[in-house]
């Protein structure tokens, strides 16, 4: 039992640490191209570390364990770092989302037009009222529900956003494994899990719950706040 709790910590603590890599390594491709639009060549690992927070002995580390090699006085080549990310963050294939559910957050994910800076291309809404929805305004077509399987199979979409109702959302996610979506973002109420089975192939989900976001925040900020008030409490 000990052994098979200590296992299932070690697991846990890996996919940590994997997202925080992952989170860095975007940091990085990022603050490298602003580095290459102003003409520079070369970087060292203290200068991509100071930009995003961290220690340049973390920033090695991330490229150790990536295969990544610099000089020690020359440092890294710009340009073939960001080669090399674009492999590992597959950002040499297309990277092509949907949005099923274009109310408010979905409506506001399609006209944002930040995505496309990071080579993210939202191609196509879908609801379940598209007349409904503010076309008018909004940059990319918006389909019905119905024509959602076979859109993901003629233009093999990978990754879909969902902002659907709370009622709604078991369903989507339903028609979107059956179509063959490898990625889900989720913005609705409802925690989805990925169920695993030998036969489906392997689905990442991300759930993002702004009220649970937010009510950690304000946890964040009371704590923070009571400690400097014992602080002062102590010091009286």
């Amino acid at each position: 039992m000990l052994l098979c709790e200590i296992f299932h910590f070690i697991r846990r603590m890996l996919l940590i640490m994997h997202k925080e890599m992952i989170l860095r390594l975007t940091k990085y491709y990022r603050i490298l191209h602003k580095l290459k639009a102003l003409g520079l060549e070369r970087v060292f690992a203290n200068n991509l570390g100071d930009a995003i927070g961290v220690k340049g002995a973390v920033v090695r580390k991330d490229f150790t364990m990536l295969k990544i090699a610099g000089q020690k006085r020359g440092g890294y080549d710009i340009s073939s770092l960001i080669s090399d990310l674009d492999a590992i963050l597959g950002k040499d294939k297309p990277q092509k989302a949907i949005v099923v559910g274009c109310g408010r957050i979905g409506g506001a994910l399609m006209r944002y037009s930040g995505f496309a800076g990071d080579g993210i291309h939202i191609t196509a809404g879908f609801d379940v009222s598209p007349s409904a929805c503010d076309s008018e305004n909004c940059p990319i077509p918006i389909y019905p529900i119905e024509k959602l399987e076979a859109y993901i199979k003629e233009e093999q979409i990978r990754v879909a956003i969902i902002a659907v109702t709370e009622t709604a959302s078991t369903e989507v996610y339903h028609k979107l494994r059956n179509a063959g979506i490898q990625g889900i973002l989720n913005f609705t109420p409802i925690e989805l899990k990925a169920a695993k089975t030998p036969e489906s192939p392997p689905l990442i989900i991300r759930n993002v719950n702004i009220a649970l976001e937010l009510e950690h925040i304000f946890y964040e900020l009371n704590i923070a706040e009571n400690s400097s008030i014992t602080a002062e409490e102590d010091l009286h």
